[in-house]
């Protein structure tokens, strides 16, 4: 672990004063991050000292006491900077979002304080061999001996697990529980008796370092997050509105920024010598890029109103937005940034060299939909609107 407090923010320092002030150091780390396939550290570094780590961690704890909309607003600030750093910070939020809602008071008292002092990076583990990504399931089982729970994973993809300090794991509850019958665990590094196997070398994403990884501890049994048995809960009410979000933000700051960039060249002095202004295609393209952005920040910030309201998040017509956020994102983010790679062609848009960079964006971008799959919630949203009868939307 490593924080950088030589420059640290202010207390009346905003949460968006405080990712601006990190992003020339995304920026600067993101090419070489993504040639080499390795994690930010760099960036990472730069978030611990930034206060951000903490956003969601009550002021009562020494956090930033954020809420979900600055939690989106800061991802999509670091997403037009350095997607694979706007995912790990995102994740690393979720988890937190978790620990504030339901660790016991034990629990949250230990950790939020390191948390919000830059101290702690929390990595997620819900994958496993068998069965990917289907979060509300576990093969793995907690085993109970002594008054001390007894926890061994085998996750075949961990995201930041070389570099983190502590990890949220999904754990059947007993070794004779149902797979459905979930805990939620936090396990500190220093607990863990860690192995790592495999490489990493994605399309895109791949600052992310995901790699795969053995987990034994033996723990308190106050590290269960949630009731033991009970992660549904804490996955409906918490987890997957706060990962989709997040997640989606990143994706929108990432097209975003993409935009940003594209029109900074076709309108510069060399860019108008090159690119028409007054061409219709062009012109149409544009257009067709900033609506899918518009359109995909006003679901954003519906369902951040929806996740607010804790008691109608397990409504069906908010699950249906919520699952709807998370696709529709994945997949018209990267469709804007194809786009843009159509106006700007090969030499700007396709080089792996070129300044714009759009390329890397657009191989990262590629993953959203991969990332907990669509087709899943596609699934998931057609067997609830079979039920939704009366077709309940926002307005």
């Amino acid at each position: 672990m490593s924080v950088d407090t030589t420059a640290a923010p202010a207390a009346t320092t905003s949460p968006r004063e405080r990712a601006e002030a990190v992003l020339p150091v995304l920026r600067e780390h993101a090419r070489a991050v993504d040639t080499e396939a390795r994690f930010p550290t760099e960036a990472l570094t730069a978030l611990r000292g930034s206060g951000l780590l903490g956003l969601l961690v009550p002021d009562e704890y020494g956090g930033l006491g954020g809420d979900l909309h600055d939690l989106a607003q800061i991802a999509d600030l670091l997403g037009g900077a350095c997607l694979s750093t706007a995912m790990i910070w995102a994740m690393h939020c979720q988890q937190v979002a978790a620990i504030v809602e339901f660790a016991g008071p034990q629990l949250r008292a230990g950790l939020l304080p390191q948390i919000a002092r830059g101290e702690v990076y929390i990595a997620s583990v819900t994958s496993e061999k068998g069965k990917g990504g289907h979060l509300l399931s576990a093969q793995d089982a907690l085993e109970r001996s002594d008054e001390r729970l007894h926890l061994h994973r085998d996750a075949p993809i961990v995201t930041g697990g070389l570099h983190a300090d502590g990890f949220l794991i999904t754990m059947r509850d007993l070794p004779d529980a149902p797979a459905g019958k979930v805990s939620l665990v936090y396990a500190p590094r220093a607990a863990l008796n860690l192995t790592t196997s495999g490489s990493w070398n994605p399309l895109g994403m791949r600052g992310t370092h995901s790699i795969a990884m053995v987990l034994d501890a033996t723990l308190d049994p106050t590290a269960i997050v949630g009731e033991p048995g009970g992660f549904q809960q804490v996955a409906v009410r918490t987890f997957a509105p706060v990962g989709h979000v997040a997640w989606a933000a990143c994706w929108l700051g990432a097209a975003r920024g993409a935009l940003r960039d594209v029109l900074h060249l076709v309108r510069s002095p060399a860019g108008r010598k090159q690119f028409s202004l007054d061409s219709e295609l062009l012109r149409a393209r544009v257009a067709r890029a900033r609506m899918d952005l518009d359109t995909m920040a006003a679901l954003l910030a519906q369902c951040i109103s929806d996740a607010r309201d804790t008691a109608s998040v397990e409504e069906i017509p908010v699950q249906l937005r919520l699952n709807a956020l998370k696709v529709y994102t994945a997949e018209r983010s990267f469709a804007v940034v194809n786009t843009l790679t159509e106006i700007v062609g090969l030499r700007h848009g396709y080089m792996r060299d070129a300044p714009l960079g759009l390329e890397r964006v657009l191989r990262d971008l590629r993953s959203a939909s991969l990332n907990y799959a669509n087709d899943r919630l596609i699934a998931a949203n057609g067997a609830m609107a079979l039920l939704d009868n009366g077709v309940h939307l926002a307005y």
